[in-house]
């Protein structure tokens, strides 16, 4: 099947990546955020431009598409307009990748390299498991999180929608990680992390705490507004 990827960035790149290695697929493009971009070359594909095309792409037989943007938020707007738009949200799972039978992938998903997702994992729509990460059995990963490169979830860990797993991170077993917060890169979470808290260290401790504001939501808005 013929498919766009929306985002022409640096993990843009890393899912054109998967795609090829995995061969299920045929990426076709991408589109952008920035209109002065349209026909020009990115990794050897072109950008076709913002997201007003895409309803011109469906009509030219393009049925599937991937969001490869970092951001879990922005992600999961962009999943919600592909599907408006009669696009199949597909998965890149790179070969690399150990998944077991038994787990549950949602659609969207990005699974990097020798990431690992053991047996009954639950993984929500939009996921991003990032290169050598680690879900250990019967953990559940909520839509649109995004765990980074070398972070290791252990047995049963709950990692609620949008929140961010940083770089070599280590989330130890049955601990909640809350919608929207952030584990910064390295830390140990012994304790569970509230909703929109951010954590660093070892142990882990809440450095912040937001909350979701009208500009946020207006951020997101704009955002689409490719």
């Amino acid at each position: 099947m013929q498919i766009v990827i929306i985002g022409a960035g640096g993990h843009g790149k890393v899912v054109l990546d998967i795609l090829r290695a995995a061969g299920v697929h045929e990426p076709v493009g991408f589109v952008d955020s920035f209109a002065n971009r349209a026909g020009t070359i990115f990794a050897g594909l072109p950008i076709f431009g913002t997201a007003n095309v895409l309803p011109k792409l469906r009509q030219q037989n393009v049925r599937g598409a991937i969001v490869a943007i970092g951001d879990c938020r922005a992600r999961q707007k962009y999943a919600v307009l592909l599907r408006e738009q009669g696009f199949e949200l597909i998965n890149a799972i790179h070969p690399t990748a150990s998944v077991s039978p038994s787990a549950a992938i949602g659609q969207n998903v990005v699974i990097a390299a020798l990431a690992a997702v053991c047996t009954e994992a639950n993984i929500g729509d939009s996921v991003i498991l990032n290169t050598s990460s680690v879900v250990d059995h019967e953990c559940e990963v909520g839509e649109a999180a995004h765990i980074c490169p070398g972070a290791h979830l252990a047995g049963r860990v709950r990692v609620g929608a949008g929140a961010w797993i940083g770089l070599g991170a280590n989330v130890i077993q049955c601990m909640s990680i809350g919608e929207h917060a952030t584990v910064g890169a390295g830390a140990v979470v012994i304790r569970d992390v509230p909703a929109h808290a951010t954590v660093v260290g070892v142990p882990a401790r809440i450095i912040k705490t937001t909350t979701s504001s009208s500009d946020q939501i207006q951020s997101d808005a704009d955002s689409l507004a490719w």
